[in-house]
């Protein structure tokens, strides 16, 4: 189909033509069935809901002892709410890493995708994954490897850009909705975080939510909503920002408004220099990509 055809330009994700095709611009490959074992994290797939189909990712370190109990780490990939996977070739590869190199057992949520399905249910389908990893908390979930190795009491929720926007709202429900009770959120992790602020930008969300709530609508821009801010779940922060990235600014954006806020947390920032968005996604083997993944494993694990 030729240009003149598309009736929606919602680049660099997507395009929906008149017919009401829609063609993903950018998005990896799909890493499907799971490998058995990728760097040094054994993985394996749960489908968690018919229907919807919701499915997480599994990742457990091979070091892992019998009775090990390690830092539980809830990931949600980035993507404008659009594109790519939980089962993609490069999150997959990502958490892997993250998991063998945190000492972390990982649980990524391939939630559904706008616009076939509309904002909200990447929110909601990334709940239905935190909801089903906390079951584990007493020992009796549905998964043996989440029941023997997961320790609650030092329970993650991280994402990166669009993933990251749903991380922050997954930790404000996790505050007014509330968890099992043997559940610590200890921290909230956001790497080059896509939040909102500026119209133009925003294209993405305008298109894809139905519920037509504007730029300010607290799942996308936090910053405009304090009192919400005050009631992110966990201890700590850490708000991951590359210098190169055009969403640059609304990580720090987001970073101030968080330290501003009533929230009695402490929040940490880390900048790279001379890098572009989720750059350790795509250059993992850079000492830059190193660092920040150093910087996760001491904000995880306190070192």
């Amino acid at each position: 189909m030729d240009d003149k055809d598309i009736a929606h330009d919602i680049s660099p994700f997507f395009v929906v033509y008149k017919n009401g095709k829609i063609k993903r611009l950018i998005g990896g490959p799909l890493m499907i069935p799971a490998p058995e074992s990728l760097d040094g994290a054994k993985i394996k797939d749960v489908v968690i809901s018919p229907d919807p189909k919701v499915t997480v990712r599994v990742f457990l370190p091979e070091s892992t002892s019998p009775g090990q109990k390690l830092p539980v780490f809830f990931y949600i990939h980035g993507g404008g709410f659009s594109i790519e996977s939980a089962l993609g070739q490069g999150y997959t590869c990502y958490v892997a890493a993250v998991a063998s190199k945190c000492n972390v057992i990982a649980i990524s949520v391939d939630y559904r995708l706008a616009p076939e399905a509309p904002i909200p249910a990447c929110f909601d389908d990334s709940w239905t994954g935190l909801k089903w990893v906390v079951s584990h908390a007493a020992g009796t979930g549905p998964d043996p490897w989440i029941n023997e190795h997961g320790d609650f009491g030092q329970f993650f929720i991280a994402g990166d850009s669009a993933g990251a926007t749903i991380a922050n709202t997954m930790a404000i429900w996790a505050t007014v909705k509330g968890l099992e009770r043997d559940v610590k959120v200890r921290g909230v992790i956001f790497s080059c975080p896509f939040f909102g602020h500026e119209v133009e930008l925003d294209k993405v969300w305008k298109y894809c939510c139905k519920e037509e709530t504007g730029v300010n609508d607290p799942r996308l821009n936090p910053a405009a909503n304090p009192e919400l801010l005050a009631k992110l779940a966990g201890d700590k922060a850490l708000v991951f920002t590359a210098d190169c990235d055009f969403l640059r600014d609304r990580g720090l954006t987001y970073y101030e408004a968080l330290k501003k806020s009533e929230w009695k947390g402490q929040v940490e920032h880390m900048e790279t220099e001379g890098e572009e968005h989720v750059f350790y996604l795509f250059k993992p083997e850079s000492e830059k990509a190193a660092a920040v993944m150093k910087r996760m494993n001491s904000f995880i694990n306190n070192k």
